[in-house]
């Protein structure tokens, strides 16, 4: 199957091919004639697949072949993501997809000025990527029409959710034409989703290309167990004697990101950090450093679990996991991209074993477990049984005479056989030794 067999415009396919892009993903392959046709749909897909790509093309050619002006503070359709990163990285596609197409595309995202926004949106814009918070900011200020809105994008629509963008979204909903055409994009999708959709998307058509909250094949993935005080020693030492090149590292909080830089710097590894506490401006200059090389290790809090597409990145690293099992999934789809393999490790202590045991049950795997040399954990690592619970550690059998013998030889012999003697008041006591004689009269 070929881009042109998808029905595809001349212009679409001139961009493709000076991308490199020479046979259409299975998600992309489905998807771009339903799309092509005015369908609704819920595509669910692994990461790094090509889902944007897959209502991208479709989008830019039904646009493209429009007539119809946008007009100020408008736009034509709408494309909600989840994290600025994202917004970037769609953008991004867009105007390589459609270079050579009369289509005009625009990114809005909070953690810059509101201003500068308001003023590109006065000219109209066909195409917007926007964040929930930003979108609603825009609308509110009247800098921002929706009745020309033709088609609604949700690309992961359950990470929106798992960050609290329910009422958001419920918001932007209210807002838009009723008639549109709907696309759900994610790499998964939980029941709330799907219940979503139920209620706003006409007769969509869904489309899994891979089982659902499934990992990447062509990443290998396990686990390396230690105590949690030496894990920073850990990496440093997977890093020097396993020679990675460049590293995307994933940790659980913001304080955890810059105390992990602080030590890859003092030991002059370069490394920067990506997560909510940090400008925009900065985290755009730390991808962008680390994407041309200039940095070898980029720390991320999960706000970057989505929305980083870098080319040959081979290794992963779960620094700390994931609250929310399903973060584990995007992830590593952060390496293995595009038919590419990669790796996947976890640095896994203690306390994250019931972690651990839920990503196991949701993706249906039980990760392979190693020990570094000289970084055995001191804390047990407690097994899983794949199916999200610990495997209990066998308890030690009880010592014969129970608390009573506490303290007590074991060789005592017939210390368990005496018999128990009655107190004054019916109660027993326990058993004594020979009786002492009493002293005669002086």
């Amino acid at each position: 199957m070929t881009f042109a067999s998808l029905g595809l415009a001349p212009a679409l396919l001139q961009a493709l091919d000076s991308l490199g892009y020479k046979t259409p993903t299975p998600v992309q392959s489905q998807a771009i004639p339903a799309v092509l046709a005015g369908r609704d749909l819920m595509a669910a897909a692994q990461t790094g697949t090509g889902k944007t790509a897959a209502f991208a093309l479709p989008m830019l050619q039904r646009l493209g072949a429009s007539e119809e002006k946008v007009a100020a503070n408008s736009i034509r359709a709408l494309v909600l993501v989840p994290t600025r990163e994202l917004a970037e990285q769609v953008h991004a596609s867009f105007r390589h997809y459609g270079e050579h197409l009369p289509v005009s595309t625009y990114a809005t995202y909070g953690g810059v000025s509101l201003n500068p926004q308001m003023m590109r949106l006065r000219r109209g814009v066909d195409i917007l990527v926007a964040t929930p918070g930003r979108l609603l900011d825009l609308f509110r200020q009247n800098a921002l029409k929706f009745k020309q809105v033709q088609i609604l994008v949700l690309d992961e629509a359950d990470r929106m959710l798992d960050l609290g963008f329910a009422q958001e979204l419920s918001a932007v909903f209210a807002a838009l034409p009723k008639v549109r055409q709907t696309l759900l994009f994610s790499a998964t999708f939980s029941d709330e989703i799907r219940s979503l959709a139920k209620g706003r998307l006409r007769d969509p058509l869904l489309i899994e290309v891979s089982p659902r909250n499934s990992t990447v094949k062509a990443v290998k993935q396990w686990v390396v167990t230690v105590d949690k005080k030496r894990k920073p020693e850990l990496f440093l030492s997977l890093l020097k004697d396993r020679r990675w090149g460049q590293v995307l590292v994933f940790v659980k909080t913001r304080k955890g990101a810059d105390q992990l830089v602080a030590t890859l710097l003092a030991k002059q590894i370069k490394a920067d950090a990506i997560h909510g506490d940090k400008p925009q401006a900065s985290r755009q200059r730390a991808l962008d450093s680390f994407k041309a090389g200039a940095v070898q290790i980029l720390v991320a809090t999960d706000v970057a679990a989505r929305g980083l597409d870098i080319d040959d990145l081979p290794q992963v690293v779960n620094f700390d996991l994931p609250i929310v099992a399903e973060d584990y999934i995007h992830r590593i789809g952060r390496t293995g991209r595009a038919g590419a393999s990669g790796e996947a490790i976890s640095l896994v202590c203690a306390d994250e074993a019931p972690l651990l045991a839920a990503i196991e049950s949701l993706t249906k795997q039980t990760l392979s477990r190693d020990e570094e040399p000289g970084f055995e954990p001191e804390h047990r690592v407690p097994m899983t049984n794949g199916a999200g619970q610990l495997v209990k550690k066998p308890k030690k059998p009880k010592v014969p005479g129970g608390r009573a013998s506490k303290g007590v030889p074991s060789n005592w012999v017939g210390f368990d056989e005496a018999p128990a003697k009655t107190g004054s008041r019916g109660k027993a006591r326990p058993a004594s030794g020979p009786k002492k004689a009493r002293p005669g009269p002086r």
